[in-house]
């Protein structure tokens, strides 16, 4: 039964991943023959400083993006959970809307509203929305994670929604007896229930955080300068405009390898047990 989706995962997967790898080692340009010279790409990749600034922005978008995303996913799943069930399914579609739009029309759609010049501050007059959002390093920073935690958070509300409502109703009723309110309920019953969803989530998030590339690509191009070059962008300004794919590709196995040790991080972190303290009873 598993076999069809290994067969998958072997030819989208692992065969690639082991194509980029040998790449890596070799000089192309992405048309011309293929040299394989050993650890040059990597000797050169490692020793660029433009490849520590653009791991060093990965994870500033990333810790910031988990920051934000997570408290509110959390809260959002919470209210939708506790919500009737009339306007529960109404909210989760309204919710999930933001995950059918492509991030390259999101880019262009807040790249439009952000504008001083025809955006949604000249339009209404408001002085505060005209600044140069996106030739700022640091708003143009702070407008990237908003509008991934804007296309994002939504998703995740989903997956604590569905992790709230599987908690059994029994703990609630007896922390009402003891005399418990919502806060405590939240922070001693909610929370600890949802310890192995939010390990989940976070995975998500931070992986998924390695890959931002359309998104940046369309609303700040990288810019103002390089202050929002992450790792992905880095990839492909080396691979499709500098054409150097070796070094491209050693940039890939960097995501790769990036990803892998922060998933089995965040794996430690939730603990080593099977079971999830009831959760799913």
């Amino acid at each position: 039964m598993a076999l069809p989706a290994l067969l998958m995962f072997t030819a989208f997967g692992i065969i690639p991943l082991l194509g980029v790898l040998f790449l890596s080692f070799t000089t192309w340009d992405g048309i011309g023959d293929i040299h394989f010279t050993g650890l040059d790409s990597w000797k050169a990749e490692l020793s660029d400083p433009g490849l520590t600034h653009s791991l060093w922005v990965t994870f500033e978008i990333m810790i910031i993006s988990w920051l934000v995303q997570t408290p509110l996913s959390i809260l959002l799943g919470v209210f939708l959970a506790a919500s009737t069930k009339k306007y529960r399914g109404f909210l989760a579609v309204l919710y999930f809307i933001p995950l059918l739009l492509s991030s390259a029309a999101i880019s262009i759609t807040f790249k439009s509203l952000l504008d001083p010049n025809f955006g949604l501050g000249a339009g209404f007059g408001v002085d505060w929305l005209k600044q140069d959002w996106l030739g700022d390093p640091t708003l143009a920073m702070g407008v990237l994670i908003f509008v991934v935690s804007w296309q994002y958070i939504p998703f995740h509300s989903l997956i604590y929604q569905g992790a709230v409502r599987q908690i059994p109703t029994s703990l609630y009723e007896a922390s009402q007896i003891d005399g418990a309110g919502k806060v405590r309920q939240f922070f001693s019953i909610t929370l600890p229930q949802i310890k192995f969803t939010i390990i989940t989530s976070s995975t998500l998030m931070v992986v998924g955080s390695l890959t931002f590339f359309d998104l940046i690509y369309v609303l700040t191009g990288g810019g103002p300068g390089d202050s929002t070059r992450a790792l992905a962008l880095e990839m492909y300004q080396k691979g499709f405009m500098a054409n150097l794919m070796g070094p491209a590709s050693a940039i890939a196995v960097i995501l790769v390898l990036v990803g892998l040790l922060l998933a089995q991080l965040l794996r430690r972190l939730g603990g080593r047990g099977d079971e999830s303290m009831m959760e799913g009873v």
